[in-house]
Formats: C-alpha cells, structure tokens, sequence
C-alpha cells in the first residue's frame, strides 16, 4: 500500500502500534500484530522493519532475556506513531463520509 511508511499493513507501523502496549520480543510483537491486525509478519519482516525503526530512533532493543530480545518504543516512535495514526483517522473519517454520500457503484 504505497510508499514502505503508510498505511494499516506497513509492518513499521504495525510493529509500532505493538510496541505501544509495552516492550515485546519479536515472537510476541508478530501474535499481537496477528490478533490486532489480522496481519502475519514472517521473520524476515519482522526483523528488517524492527532494523529500521532501531536506526531511526523509533525503538530501542532492551537486554536480552534468555534468548530473546525484547524491543521498547521511543518517545520518537511514540510521535511517529500518533502522527501517522491521526493521518489514517483522517483518511477513514473521508472515507467513510463518501461512501455513506453514495459513492461506491
């Protein structure tokens, strides 16, 4: 759905929204996406979209616990995530507005 930062499937997002509930390893961050969003993260997306927000500043990886790595989001994600959450509200309000006016055929 357009460019890799917008939209309800964006794995950056969705991993955000995540971690917006508290700190979470990936495997807890993919079944909360999963019952949230009905979206399934397969590994590789999972970690390459936590890769990107790490070096944005948008999460921070905490100690390890036993094997598994927990991720927090930042005060920056947390903005980030407001922002882009707000634009889709907006865009679900116009949306919505149209359609009850008639428009779908």
């Amino acid at each position: 759905m357009g460019s890799s930062d917008d939209g309800w499937s964006d794995p950056g997002m969705l991993v955000l929204g995540s971690l917006a509930g508290g700190p979470k390893h990936g495997y807890a961050i993919t079944e909360d996406v999963r019952q949230t969003a009905a979206v399934t993260l397969g590994p590789g997306t999972l970690y390459g979209a936590l890769a990107r927000l790490e070096s944005r500043g948008f999460v921070r990886a905490l100690p390890t616990e036993d094997r598994r790595k927990p991720y927090e989001l930042t005060a920056a994600g947390a903005t980030r995530l407001q922002e882009q959450a707000q634009a889709m509200r907006e865009f679900s309000r116009t949306a919505l507005r149209r359609l009850a006016a008639g428009g779908a055929a």
